[in-house]
C-alpha cells in the first residue's frame, strides 16, 4: 500500500514537471517578435525558495518558471529562476527579499533545457527511492496457511529473533498462527525476521525478558538465551539470570493466562557425559564451578522451575533437549564447530581443532529441530525429551567433511583442549521417536551445504565497503531464505 501510494505521487510530480515544460515550449514559440534576445536579459536575476513566484518577467515576456540545481547542492534543495525587469522594487537589488543576484545571458531555450534537465533528474531519484523502499517493505510476504479464530493462536517466542528462534517464527507463522517475538538482540538479528515486518500476523517486541512481560497468548516457547560458549560466558551472570529470573517471568506469565509453555533446555545439562549415548533418564556429570557451569547449571535450574510450576501451579510445561544444532542464520563468531569450521575454510584460514580431535558429536539441521519443537509443544506427552542427530562424528572427521565440501587450501592444526569440554555427545532419542514420531531427516551432506553457502554470502556482505546496505536490485539477503521453506513442511 505504502509503494502504491509512492507510485501515484511520482506520477503526480511527472506530471507537474512535464506540464511545466510544456508550459516552457509553448511560451518559446510566440512570435518573433516577443522572443528575447540574450543581451537584453542582462539584467537582474534572483534566486529563490520554490515558495517564491513561479512568474516570470522580461522585456513584457512570460515565461515558465525553471528549476535550477546548483552542482553542489542535492535535488531537494532546487530553486526558481525568477527573472526580474529593470523595476527596482523590493525584489531588485538592494530590496528587502534580495537573496542571491546574478547577472548572465539566459535565452528561453536554455531556461527551458534546464528545466527538462531538471525534471529528469528529479524523477530518477524518485525512482531510485521507491526501489529501494520496495525492497525494504517486501512487495509479498510467505503464502500462510489461513486458520479460523477457533484454530489460530496466539504464540510468543522468546529469542524469536535468534538463529533456532527466527526459523521457528518462519514454521509457526506459515502454518497461520499469530507469533509475538521478544528478543533484546544481544545475539538475535532484527534481519532474521524483516521479511516478516508488517505482517497482521506478525509483532516484534524489543525486551528483555528478566523484566516481566504482560500479554495475553496461547502458547510460549522460552527459546531467550545466549547458546554458544563465547556468548554465554560473555556475561555469566546474565546468562544465569535469563534462565532463571526470565524463565519465572514466562512461567508467571503462563500461569496468569494459561498457556503452555515449552522450555528450551540443552545436552549440557549432561556435562562431560559418563553415560552414552546419553538418555533423558542420565542425570548427568556437570562442573557446578566450571566456566560453562552458568550455561549447564542454569539450564538446570530452568527445567526445575518448570517442573515446579507444573506441580504446584498446574502450569502444562514442555521440555526440550537440544543437541548441537546448525544451519543458515548462525553467528558467524559464535564459536561453535560448524561456524568455526566454516568461515576458517571460506576464508582460507587453517582450520583450528581444540584437543586431539577424537572428540566426538552430533548435528542436526536447524530445520529437523523445529519440528521437534513443534510436535512437543503439541503433544500430551510432559517428560524431557532429546531432540538431537544419533549420526555421530568426530570433530576430525567434520573437519574433513568441511574441507572436502568448501575446497582450498587449509589444513587442521591443533591447540590446547578447552576446559570441560564435553568429550562425547550423542542423544538417545527413542523417547522422541515413540512419543512424538520424530526423527532427523535433512542429511548432514545437503544441510552443510546450505550452511555453506549461507556463510559465503555474509561474507561478502560484511566485505562489502556498504555492509549495512543491500544491493537494489538484488534485495536484502534474508530473501534467500524463502528458498528453504520446503524444508520447514518437512514431516
Amino acid at each position: 500500500m505504502i509503494i502504491t501510494k509512492m507510485k501515484k505521487l511520482l506520477l503526480a510530480v511527472v506530471a507537474i514537471l512535464l506540464i511545466s515544460a510544456g508550459f516552457g515550449t509553448w511560451t518559446s514559440g510566440r512570435s518573433q517578435e516577443q522572443q528575447v534576445d540574450a543581451n537584453e536579459l542582462r539584467q537582474n536575476v534572483r534566486v529563490s525558495p520554490l515558495t517564491s513566484s513561479r512568474s516570470f518577467r522580461a522585456s513584457g515576456t512570460n515565461l515558465a518558471p525553471v528549476l535550477l540545481r546548483p552542482k553542489s547542492a542535492p535535488a531537494s534543495e532546487a530553486v526558481n529562476l525568477i527573472l526580474k525587469d529593470d523595476g527596482r522594487g523590493k525584489d531588485s537589488p538592494g530590496g528587502d527579499n534580495a537573496d542571491v543576484w546574478m547577472k548572465s545571458p539566459i535565452s528561453s531555450n536554455s531556461l527551458q533545457n534546464n528545466s527538462l534537465r531538471e525534471a529528469l533528474y528529479r524523477i530518477s531519484e524518485l525512482e531510485n527511492r521507491l526501489k529501494e523502499m520496495e525492497y525494504k517493505v517486501p512487495k509479498k510476504y510467505p503464502d500462510v496457511v489461513f486458520l479460523n479464530y477457533k484454530d489460530r493462536k496466539r504464540i510468543m517466542v522468546t529469542g524469536g529473533a535468534g538463529f533456532v528462534g527466527s526459523h521457528l517464527v518462519d514454521r509457526l507463522l506459515l502454518e497461520g498462527h499469530e507469533v509475538i517475538v521478544v528478543d533484546n538482540f544481544f545475539t538475535g538479528r532484527k534481519l532474521n525476521v524483516i521479511h516478516w515486518m508488517g505482517h497482521q500476523n506478525f509483532e516484534l517486541i524489543h525486551h528483555d525478558i528478566v523484566n516481566p512481560l504482560f500479554i495475553e497468548v496461547d502458547q510460549i516457547y522460552h527459546l531467550a538465551s545466549p547458546a554458544s560458549p563465547p556468548h554465554y560466558m560473555f556475561n555469566p551472570v546474565k546468562t544465569i539470570k535469563t534462565n532463571t529470573i526470565g524463565t519465572i517471568n514466562v512461567l508467571g506469565l503462563a500461569k496468569r493466562v494459561g498457556a503452555r509453555v515449552l522450555i528450551a533446555s540443552t545436552s549440557e545439562v549432561y556435562g562431560d557425559p559418563e553415560v552414552h549415548p546419553q538418555k533423558e533418564t542420565y542425570w548427568g556429570h556437570v562442573n557446578p564451578i566450571g566456566p560453562r557451569a552458568c550455561y549447564d547449571e542454569a539450564k538446570r535450574v530452568s527445567e526445575t522451575l518448570a517442573y515446579s510450576y507444573q506441580k504446584q501451579e498446574s502450569v502444562p510445561v514442555r521440555v526440550a533437549r537440544i543437541f548441537n544444532t546448525y544451519g543458515p542464520r548462525m553467528h558467524m563468531n559464535d564459536g561453535r564447530v560448524v561456524s568455526n569450521f566454516i568461515i576458517q575454510a571460506l576464508q582460507g584460514e587453517d582450520i583450528t581443532v581444540y584437543g586431539s580431535g577424537k572428540q566426538t558429536r552430533s548435528f542436526q539441521y536447524v530445520t529437523d529441530l523445529v519440528d521437534g519443537l513443534v510436535k512437543l509443544m503439541n503433544s500430551n506427552y510432559s517428560l524431557p525429551v532429546n531432540l538431537g542427530n544419533p549420526d555421530e562424528h568426530t570433530i576430525d572427521e567434520f573437519a574433513t567433511i568441511i574441507l572436502g565440501m568448501v575446497g582450498g587450501s587449509s589444513r587442521v592444526v591443533y591447540k590446547d583442549a578447552v576446559e570441560d569440554d564435553p568429550q562425547r555427545r550423542r542423544p538417545d532419542i527413542t523417547r522422541a521417536n515413540e512419543q512424538l514420531n520424530w526423527a532427523p531427516l535433512v542429511p548432514l551432506s545437503r544441510g552443510i551445504q546450505k550452511t555453506v553457502k549461507y556463510f559465503r554470502e555474509e561474507l561478502e556482505r560484511s566485505a562489502d565497503s556498504q555492509k549495512n546496505t543491500y544491493n537494489v536490485e538484488n534485495g536484502p539477503p534474508t530473501q534467500n531464505y524463502i528458498e528453504e521453506r520446503p524444508l520447514l513442511t518437512t514431516n
